[in-house]
């Protein structure tokens, strides 16, 4: 297996895909970071030979924030948002959505398990029997 940015990437996918395994890397990126190093993205990950390797290791190192320092990055943004008090933060510290989505419905993720409450069955006139 080939190891870039800390990530035993798989072997038996073409490059493209499988550099979209590292966090921080999607397809754009994925594309722009072999055109960079001059590597076909429709080679397999095994045909690749050493220096191609190391080209497309260089050039993560050097230009992209990729896996634990990305991940760090962005809970530090959170914490940010968190110690500041903003909406963003609120949201974030009481587990809910974040960008506007609504929560009276949907959102089950987020807000867990069903909460059943007494007294809400059996509405609208009808007789208990």
């Amino acid at each position: 297996m080939a190891r870039i940015a800390g990530v035993d990437i798989p072997r038996d996918k073409k490059v493209g895909i499988s550099l979209q395994h590292i966090y921080g890397i999607g397809p754009s990126l994925s594309r722009r970071v072999l055109s960079s190093s001059s590597v076909n993205p429709d080679i397999k990950v095994k045909d690749l030979s050493e220096e191609e390797i190391s080209r497309i290791r260089e050039v993560i190192d050097k230009e992209y924030k990729v896996e634990g320092e990305l991940r760090k990055e962005v809970n530090l943004n959170i914490k940010r948002l968190i110690e500041i008090g903003s909406y963003r933060g609120i949201r974030s510290r009481r587990n809910l959505p974040v960008r506007g989505q609504r929560t009276r419905t949907n959102a089950r993720t987020k807000r867990g398990l069903r909460k059943t409450v007494a007294g809400r069955g059996q509405r609208r006139g009808m007789t208990k029997k």
